[in-house]
């Protein structure tokens, strides 16, 4: 089982850099949404504060690496590369699902790099929702924990994934109760995130009853796990499972749609992943109510070339991020949560025809 797991997570890193596996005909629906200009922004670039405290931690800037890997020796390179990067920055990352290494501890190095190289940094431990009805227990769920020193678990829901994985495993029943479950037993907070497909409203509500700390949505328009696990059954010549990933390849809520939903529905800290490119897809995605945003195959592309890769990306993320700021008159990532916002095209008829309100958005002053 840890070998076959183990086998996954190498398919999965291969598929992602060297195939094609972005969203083809759903977007994210940041392209709707517009800031408004400010020629007189009234604010000094230079002043411009990026810090947040969320989840009890102090970040330099609301940045996320989004979980990305573990459990094979490439991704424990990789991962040891992108937490020398986040620690020299401020920042957090989440690290992969932790099953392989709960299933075979010779693979927990992969994880446990993390906290070494990030002494200091937010990071989150990860299992997943359906393993937690397939048996494992709150013991596991802390072994996570501990495997990482984590300052979070984070629970993910794969529902797209596991029914078009070759193995896949899509028993979901009863997987809201064993969150509630570890909500109530392990001292981290808990966050729940999708992968790709976007977390809805109704969801978020009922995961918010159940004590979840944060929710990571995850929205589709970025890469797609379906494409991801389509290519896996294709070099496997299954062809029920690939044509399954043809089909539902673009399935998901468009992170955009799904964050506005969440925002409005939830009081708890809203991570914004799914798609998200640049500085400017992070400012529009707090303007809509995301606490933090989460970047994953940008970041893993740059983790391929190294420490000095990262930081790049690092630093034009952060100064995409300023300047969004700056051009709408925001001193600080309080402030750019008030600033007005457009939403307009497919993401405006999602919003209405769902039943919330978006001209509250662009009626605001900053």
């Amino acid at each position: 089982m840890a070998e076959m797991t183990r086998k996954r997570k190498a398919d999965h890193i291969r598929i992602a850099v060297t195939h094609d596996v972005q969203a083809r005909n759903i977007k994210t629906g940041f392209e709707e949404v517009y800031l408004i200009h400010r020629a007189l922004p009234e604010v000094d670039r230079e002043k411009i504060d990026l810090s947040v405290k969320v989840f009890n931690h102090d970040f330099s800037a609301p940045i996320l690496v989004s979980a990305l890997t573990g459990g094979t020796p490439e991704a424990e390179k990789i991962n040891s590369t992108i937490a020398t990067a986040v620690e020299k920055f401020g920042l957090g990352m989440g690290v992969g699902s932790q099953r392989a290494a709960i299933e075979d501890e010779r693979l927990a190095r992969s994880f446990a790099i993390v906290r070494k190289k990030a002494p200091t940094a937010f990071l989150m431990a990860n299992i997943g929702g359906v393993q937690l009805v397939k048996g494992y227990s709150v013991k596991d769920v802390k072994k996570a924990i501990e495997m990482i020193d984590a300052d979070a678990i984070a629970i993910h829901l794969n529902p797209l994934q596991e029914a078009i994985q070759p193995e896949g495993e899509t028993c979901f029943e009863g997987v809201l109760e064993k969150i509630r479950e570890i909500a109530e037993s392990v001292d981290k907070p808990v966050i729940v995130k999708e992968t790709g497909a976007g977390i809805a409203y109704e969801e978020a509500k009922k995961l918010e009853a159940v004590g979840v700390k944060g929710i990571d949505v995850s929205g589709a328009g970025g890469t797609s796990f379906a494409a991801v696990e389509y290519y896996r059954a294709k070099d496997r010549n299954d062809l029920i499972q690939s044509r399954l990933g043809e089909t539902f390849w673009d399935w998901g809520i468009p992170t955009a749609a799904c964050l506005v939903e969440v925002a409005q529905s939830v009081t708890i800290p809203i991570i914004a992943s799914g798609g998200l490119r640049n500085g400017l897809d992070a400012a529009k995605a707090i303007s809509l109510g995301a606490s933090l945003v989460g970047f994953a195959l940008p970041v893993l592309e740059a983790a391929i070339n190294g420490v000095k890769e990262i930081e790049a990306l690092f630093t034009l993320l952060i100064e995409e991020l300023k300047n969004a700021m700056f051009l709408v008159g925001a001193r600080d990532i309080q402030a750019l949560k008030q600033v007005p916002v457009v939403i307009t095209g497919k993401t405006a008829e999602w919003l209405k025809a769902r039943g919330f309100r978006i001209e509250d958005y662009a009626r605001r002053r900053n």
